[in-house]
């Protein structure tokens, strides 16, 4: 099954500054686009949509800048673009001048480090609520405690598209699914909302990264959401935090391994063009 990687990290510290990654030292270092053409081998990747790595503030047009150029490589396979943003900020509307590249389909505001507060200003939703009239999605990114927090923000924005990443960040190492669950339950009865398959592993005991331990919690969330609005992604080079890229996608294909072709074609490609547009 061919599959476009939704979440695609990529590092390059001699062109932009990282400072959360001095608290995760295996992540320090050069992760290029190279190297996660190696990692991906026989994964059945035939394309990907980069996730912003959360650079410096005064970075964030040049990080979408030199992934445009990556892009514009042949053989790239970087489809499309999900940059930086800052929709608490009065001059939201700069910076996303300043993100708007060609391959721009969406914007993320990392929110599971920050204040709960920061989704509940009226700025902040109030800018979000320009995304749509830019043809741009946002990446949701909150914690299992936050997605309280998060369906209402979503309910503030109504015409705006969200992707929710890593299923929420649930706990699965503590076990803690029936919080996680219920709160997926209620997310998902917003039509406006997706949920990205993606960084699960990295929240498993370590090692602990199996179809089996995998199941319940993305059972849960195609139970929920459906397979129209499912899509996948690697979170490399996070995933390596507790395993491989290849390892996650091979647990992942042996969990499907029973569903129809069109279901899986849904969750690995077919969802992934129509939300973000990438033809």
């Amino acid at each position: 099954m061919k599959k476009i990687d939704t979440h695609l990290h990529l590092l390059y510290p001699d062109r932009v500054s990282y400072p959360w990654v001095d608290a995760v030292p295996p992540l320090k270092g050069n992760f290029q686009l190279e190297d996660y053409k190696k990692a991906s081998v026989d994964c059945g990747i035939t394309g990907a949509v980069f996730m912003e790595v959360d650079v410096a503030p005064g970075q964030m047009g040049e990080e979408a800048q030199w992934v445009q150029e990556l892009a514009n490589a042949e053989g790239s396979g970087i489809l499309g673009i999900i940059a930086a943003a800052r929709p608490e900020a009065d001059d939201f509307e700069a910076r996303l001048d300043a993100v708007s590249v060609p391959l721009l389909r969406g914007v993320r505001r990392v929110l599971h480090t920050q204040a709960d507060a920061l989704s509940q200003s009226s700025r902040f939703r109030a800018n979000l609520r320009r995304l749509p009239g830019r043809g741009l999605s946002f990446d949701l990114c909150v914690l299992a405690r936050q997605l309280p927090l998060a369906i209402e923000l979503v309910d503030a924005c109504p015409e705006v598209t969200f992707i929710l990443d890593h299923c929420g960040v649930p706990d699965i190492a503590g076990g803690a699914f029936e919080s996680w669950s219920n709160s997926i339950g209620h997310l998902a009865g917003r039509d406006n909302v997706l949920c990205k398959i993606s960084g699960l592993p990295t929240y498993c005991a370590p090692g602990e990264t199996g179809t089996e331990v995998l199941r319940p919690w993305i059972e849960r969330v195609i139970q929920c959401f459906g397979w129209d609005r499912v899509v996948w992604g690697g979170d490399w080079p996070v995933c390596t935090l507790n395993g491989s890229l290849k390892g996650w996608v091979e647990a992942l294909d042996a969990l499907l391994a029973e569903e129809s072709e069109a279901h899986r074609a849904a969750l690995y490609s077919d969802n992934t063009r129509r939300v973000y547009g990438l033809g």
